[in-house]
C-alpha cells in the first residue's frame, strides 16, 4: 500500500494562489492513478482531479481553469497548483491513489493521505 503525506495548506485571501504537493512513499508512476479530493464541512468527498499513469488528466467542472494538476513520477510527487481561490474552496484537501484506472468515487480509492486544510478568505 502505497502512503502519501500532502503539504502546503495555508489560508489566503481570496484570488489568491496555493501549491499543494504529496509525496508518496513508493513509486507510483508506472501504475497507479493520482487523484486530489476536498471534502468541506459536512460534505462528501469529491473529486478535483486525477492524473494517470500515462499523464492525462482530469479535472472536475468546479476547478477546470483554474486548478493544475502534476505529478513528477522521479520525486514520486504530485501536485495541484490552485489559482483564483474562491471562499468556497475552503476544505480539507487529500490526495489519494488507487491501481491502475482513474475513478471519481471516493469509495473506490484505497491509499489517503492525511490531508491538508486550505482556508480562503
Amino acid at each position: 500500500q502505497v502512503q502519501l503525506v500532502e503539504s502546503g495548506g495555508a489560508s489566503v485571501q481570496t484570488g489568491g494562489s496555493l501549491r499543494l504537493s504529496c509525496a508518496a512513499s513508493k513509486s507510483t508512476g508506472s501504475s497507479y492513478c493520482m487523484g486530489w479530493f476536498r471534502q468541506k464541512d459536512g460534505v462528501e468527498r469529491e473529486r478535483l482531479a486525477t492524473v494517470d499513469a500515462y499523464g492525462y488528466i482530469s479535472y472536475a467542472d468546479s476547478v477546470k481553469d483554474r486548478f493544475t494538476a502534476s505529478r513528477d513520477n522521479a520525486q514520486n510527487t504530485v501536485y495541484l497548483q490552485m489559482g483564483s481561490l474562491k471562499p468556497e474552496d475552503t476544505g480539507v484537501y487529500y490526495c489519494a491513489s488507487r491501481y491502475w484506472y482513474c475513478v471519481a468515487d471516493p469509495a473506490m480509492w484505497l491509499s489517503w493521505g492525511q490531508g491538508t486544510q486550505v482556508t480562503v478568505s
